[in-house]
């Protein structure tokens, strides 16, 4: 496990603060492996005052497997874990936590609906109930903690003034039930550290050395509560890449490391300039991409293979054809003898992951999935078509009426379907001494009976534009605040998809489907071999042999709700995080139209062939 030279430098550091910029596979994980070495070799340092900081589990569990490696089997008690692990081991000494007290993913889901539900009853207007909406605001609550501002002064750019209402009903509501959210450990321990200057001066004197991995990846709580923890030694050695911080939905920002040298302006900076993963062309064209990020750190960095495959991009004419090429292209790797671990399809969402998915099962090829990918029919939007669909052949079960009597508006109130079954007889002999109301139930039987006999694509083409459907979508996202864009995205994918089936009977029959492919991809025992489907977030820290990335359009990659340079940056860097995981073979696919609409390369692509 020999080291370049600046490897070497960096491993051999000392004492004071030190930065270490690592690209992509640089060999960051072997040169902290190296340091800690230095530090109880040659240093003498004991391995107790040692603290190893990473981001998640896994990468705690697989730097500590690669310092027992480079110590030769010997096991010292150096701290390795993630922030979240050390500050909950922090605060459980001071105030006696246990596990009962952490608000689970599904318990902060629970309270956040609580919330929304409490502000409809006193009054104030709803908010979205739905999976996107929900996560959405459990992101906007961590980002206010993470970022510690403070709410009273804080703006929501997505719910305005209603999000300091929910904020502070979820907060109440957590506080009752004795519970603390992930944000709430980071908070907290910095919060004890400032006003306990005794307790922080215990910890000071545990942990002498600090080395953090990921640390562009760092928010401000984390990143405050670091520094004070590093006092007064400042033995601070953090390892990072700013080209690769993609979480700012967390609160992490790559201006944090450029903080890091104004905080720190003795602190060494050392740059890993040896890409061991990636060909050479892989290399000078993801660089010739993030290139265009101004608020970055210049590296220089090469290649250590030699030029490899060039990238290739392909251009086809709509998600369908993409995820044919891609298949075929996947086909032909899995030929030439690249085992399916070694293959994997990087996505800017989940939702993007759709058709692929369908084409993927339809062609026998396996393929394993770490995100949850929610399903596309089980979106309000999704429920509606199927409400409709199910009238129209003759289903008249109460559920359907209800989910779609009002979208749109006809003005039929619940009271007007108590039984189970509902028909609109019955409707119209509720409503017998109003005739305009007759007229509204005439229209929905005969619109029932027009879609019938058409194709799932014709039938929904009729829903949007002869029954009013788009109106209403719109009328929906004014009064939610919402952008109906995202909405329209929605339907059009669910139009797009049906496009293939001849019958309704057969839309179902597709619909179950497409669960049983999506319940099947949640189970542990299809996590086993297949080529990965991840998203760009999902991929970071991995590598492949062969890399697909589709959707390299306007609008998908950048992200359509990236408007401000920081943003579109971001999305930049998530590009360039994705480009980064191709050892070997790099595609790179966009898309001509998508949902009947005309798409335009990502400025990405354009960046990328632009020598």
């Amino acid at each position: 496990m020999s080291l370049n030279n600046a490897q070497k430098e960096a491993a051999a550091h000392y004492q004071g603060p030190c930065m270490v910029l690592a690209g992509p596979g640089s060999g960051k994980t072997l040169t902290i492996a190296k340091r800690i070495e230095y530090l109880l070799k040659v240093y003498k340092v004991r391995p107790e005052e040692i603290l190893v900081i990473t981001f998640t589990k896994y990468a705690a569990a697989e730097m500590r497997q690669r310092f027992f490696q480079v110590m030769g089997g010997a096991s010292f008690p150096v701290t390795f874990g993630t922030f979240h692990g050390i500050y909950y081991g922090i605060l459980k000494w001071a105030y006696g936590l246990t596990p009962s007290n952490l608000l689970s993913e599904g318990e902060r889901k629970f309270l956040l609906k609580e919330a929304a539900g409490k502000l409809r009853r006193e009054g104030s207007e709803g908010f979205p109930e739905d999976e996107d909406s929900l996560r959405e605001l459990a992101e906007e609550i961590a980002n206010v903690k993470n970022n510690r501002h403070k709410i009273e002064e804080y703006e929501s750019k997505r719910c305005g003034g209603r999000f300091r209402e929910l904020y502070e009903s979820y907060e109440t509501l957590k506080k009752k039930r004795k519970k603390l959210d992930f944000e709430d450990m980071l908070t907290l321990c910095c919060r004890l550290f400032e006003e306990r200057p005794d307790i922080l001066a215990k910890w000071q004197q545990r942990f002498r050395y600090i080395l953090v991995d990921e640390f562009q990846d760092i928010n401000q709580v984390q990143y405050d509560v670091l520094r004070m923890l590093a006092e007064p030694l400042n033995n601070l050695f953090v390892v990072g890449d700013d080209d690769q911080s993609v979480y700012g939905f967390r609160g992490a920002r790559p201006g944090i490391m450029q903080d890091f040298r104004k905080d720190y302006k003795d602190a060494r900076q050392i740059l890993l300039d040896v890409n061991y993963r990636s060909g050479a062309h892989i290399v000078h064209g993801s660089l010739r991409v993030i290139g265009h990020n101004r608020n970055r750190f210049s590296k220089s960095i090469r290649a250590h293979k030699g030029p490899g495959h060039n990238i290739h991009v392909q251009e086809v004419k709509d998600p369908s054809e993409e995820s044919l090429y891609i298949a075929g292209q996947i086909k032909k790797t899995m030929e030439d003898g690249i085992s399916v671990q070694e293959i994997a399809v990087l996505y800017r969402t989940c939702a993007d992951a759709g058709v692929l998915a369908e084409t993927l099962m339809e062609c026998g090829i396996p393929f394993r999935m770490k995100e949850h990918m929610n399903n596309l029919y089980e979106h309000f939007i999704g429920l509606d078509i199927s409400s409709y669909f199910h009238l129209a052949n003759g289903d008249a079960c109460r559920k359907h009426f209800l989910q779609v009597a009002n979208r749109p508006n006809r003005y039929i109130g619940r009271d007007s379907m108590e039984c189970g079954t509902v028909s609109y007889e019955s409707l119209r002999s509720f409503y017998c001494d109003k005739r305009w109301m007759q007229d509204r139930i005439d229209q929905l039987e005969w619109d029932m009976k027009m879609i019938r006999g058409k194709t799932p694509y014709a039938a929904i083409e009729y829903i949007r534009k002869s029954m009013g459907y788009n109106e209403f979508l719109r009328d929906y996202a004014d009064y939610r605040g919402t952008d109906p864009e995202e909405l329209f995205a929605v339907l059009g994918e669910i139009q797009e998809r049906s496009r293939k089936i001849l019958t309704i009977s057969d839309w179902f029959l597709y619909v179950e489907a497409y669960k049983e492919l999506l319940l099947k991809q949640g189970r542990p025992e299809s996590l086993g071999q297949g080529i990965s489907l991840l998203t760009m977030h999902g991929a970071k820290g991995l590598e492949f042999d062969t890399v697909f990335i589709p959707g390299a359009n306007e609008g998908v990659c950048p992200y359509k709700k990236a408007v401000m340079e920081e943003e579109l940056e971001e999305e930049r860097r998530l590009f360039y995080v994705a480009m980064t995981r191709a050892k070997r073979r790099l595609t790179i696919c966009c898309v001509k139209e998508k949902n009947g609409k005309d798409m335009q390369p990502s400025r990405f692509v354009n960046e990328l062939l632009k020598i």
